[in-house]
């Protein structure tokens, strides 16, 4: 393998998934101001709001959204507005 061509900072840094408080680890140069204590070892924090621990598509469960209630308001509001 080529030497010195990862950058200086190359790191192990922790991402959390802020929805479903799930960590995980891994190599990143990411810029952190947060740090995390995991099994007495300090790493990098890097806050997500969503990974494939809590996405829709890769768990299988949606979030149900009210937008019949929005579809009806906009319709109350703006529908059968024809130019005759």
């Amino acid at each position: 393998m080529k030497k010195d061509i990862h950058p200086s900072n190359y790191r192990e840094v922790a991402f959390k998934d802020m929805s479903n408080e799930e960590v995980f680890i891994t190599r990143s140069t990411v810029n952190t101001k947060e740090t995390i204590d995991i099994d007495g070892k300090t790493y990098p924090l890097v806050k997500l709001e969503i990974t494939n621990t809590s996405h829709p598509f890769f768990t299988g469960k949606q979030k149900l959204v009210d937008t019949a209630g929005r579809v009806d308001k906009f319709m109350q509001r703006y529908g059968n507005r024809k130019k005759k």
